[in-house]
């Protein structure tokens, strides 16, 4: 339970993120090409996060599985 919070709680600051890099390239406080360097780099820290909450789950219920 704790895991799948935690990923909701990852999307949500990405689509966050998000939001304020469209306002920001809409505005003009920043060009097209670096929002969109932005949201790719986004993605990559989100699939890193998760993946490594998918690693402790993996760890925690391991460890359950041998006790």
């Amino acid at each position: 339970k704790l895991a799948e919070e935690g990923r909701v709680r990852i999307r949500a600051i990405r689509r966050e993120a998000n939001d304020d890099l469209k306002r920001a390239e809409k505005d003009g406080d920043i060009p097209e090409d670096d929002a969109r360097k932005m949201q790719d780099h986004i993605q990559e820290l989100t699939d890193q996060f998760i993946e490594k909450i998918d690693k402790a789950l993996e760890e925690k219920e391991k460890e359950i599985m041998n006790f």
